[in-house]
């Protein structure tokens, strides 16, 4: 399937999500200098709940790299969160997923969510859930049997919100800095 006739979720209607005040969309190129601000302020979160998720000098650089190859790679998805009303065209949130095959295991096709993120304004309106509904919708389309999603480990909001969607942990990464 290429990333042209890959499923992604239509755009919201008043129908899907009345309360929810925004827009979803694939990602576009013209996007990515957004979409690279917006992936900062969540890795700069992330460096909050752990000194060892310390945000690089260069993340930026990588950032743009990573979001442009994501958009042309059909195993990724990247989805745009426009405001609407007075942030009308105003990129304000951005989901990051991939399927990955899983080697041992079934089902075998794996949906990864690696990054959603909002800006705070979007937060507490049911934006979140949207997000998450429309990505594993997206995900399962692609061909995912599963879908998991990756966050620090001490990021508790994370993990309550996760948590109360039906996730949980299945793998845990430990870490030592040397």
């Amino acid at each position: 399937m290429t990333k042209e006739t890959s499923p992604v979720p239509a755009p919201m209607t008043a129908t899907d999500a009345p309360n929810v005040p925004i827009h979803l969309r694939p990602a576009r190129s013209d996007d990515v200098p957004a979409l690279v601000g917006l992936l900062l302020r969540l890795k700069r979160l992330n460096e909050e709940f752990d000194p060892l998720l310390k945000v690089r000098a260069d993340a930026e650089a990588r950032a743009t790299a990573l979001l442009t190859q994501d958009l042309a790679d059909p195993k990724a998805l990247v989805l745009a969160a426009e405001g609407i009303g007075a942030d009308k065209d105003r990129v304000v949130g951005i989901v990051r997923a991939h399927l990955r095959e899983r080697l041992f295991y079934t089902p075998e096709n794996e949906g990864v969510i690696l990054d959603i993120y909002l800006l705070p304004l979007y937060r507490r309106h049911g934006v979140g859930e949207y997000l998450l509904r429309e990505t594993v919708q997206a995900l399962k389309a692609r061909g995912a049997g599963i879908v998991t999603a990756e966050f620090p480990a001490h990021n508790e909001i994370a993990t309550k919100f996760y948590g109360k969607r039906g996730f949980r942990a299945v793998t845990l990464v430990h870490a030592k800095s040397l």
